[in-house]
């Protein structure tokens, strides 16, 4: 019978050591990978072990050609051979693409195994001092900046009114501009917890109130980083 592994990658590209070694055992038994990004998913496996040999493996990119990519999961499923799924960074299906390889597979009956890896998701809600029995992971804000502030208010408004902590990303160049959203729209009380380049060498986390934030606002670098607020 075939197994799915959903295997967990780096967050920060030199922290090998969030990797748990059973995740390389896992990656043996499979035949077949879906990669978000062959190329980086490749130097991913060969830091893990330099011995391993790459080219063994049925390689399919996770794409926009969802009927192409399900129907190489099905022939893999019915062949009973094990799969991998790597995501470009994190955990497959959180905030990166997957699931509808997932969602097929559980179609099929097709035993599914999630591993354990770092998110910075969880990681950053962990260290954020928020509420973790009740939050919600929003993905990417609005570009356009009047809907940014529009959804910035309502997030806010969601999370004095039920007490819940509301998590999302930017893509780094667009990090401060982000930032100086928050400070400007968010009541003074307002918690914001700043994730910056988690598990990585310039790892931060850290939570002040909107007031507090304005009295030292930060540069933001052009890195991962992940927002939480909680008002």
């Amino acid at each position: 019978m075939s197994t799915l592994y959903l295997i967990p990658s780096l967050i920060s590209e030199e922290a090998v050591e969030t990797i748990p070694s059973y995740i390389l055992d896992a990656v043996r038994t499979c035949k077949v990978i879906f990669a978000e990004n062959e190329r980086t998913s490749r130097r991913f496996l060969k830091k893990l072990d330099r011995s391993i040999v790459i080219d063994d493996f049925e390689w399919h990119t996770i794409h926009n050609a969802e009927q192409e990519t399900t129907q190489a999961l099905q022939q893999a499923i019915r062949a009973d051979k094990n799969i991998a799924i790597i995501s470009e960074a994190g955990c497959p299906g959180i905030a990166d693409p997957g699931q509808f390889l997932i969602a097929e597979a559980q179609k099929m009956n097709c035993k599914i195994k999630p591993l354990v890896g770092p998110s910075s998701i969880l990681l950053a809600l962990m260290a954020s001092g928020m509420n973790g029995q009740h939050f919600e992971f929003v993905g990417y804000l609005p570009v356009d900046a009047q809907e940014r502030n529009k959804k910035i208010k309502e997030l806010e408004l969601s999370s004095e009114k039920d007490h819940s902590t509301k998590i999302f990303i930017e893509t780094p160049y667009r990090n401060q501009v982000l930032l100086e959203s928050l400070l400007k729209q968010c009541q003074s009380k307002t918690r914001i917890c700043i994730g910056a380049d988690i598990t990585g060498p310039m790892e931060s986390i850290v939570t002040k109130t909107v007031a507090e934030w304005k009295r030292s606002p930060p540069t933001l670098p052009k890195i991962p980083v992940i927002f939480l607020i909680q008002s």
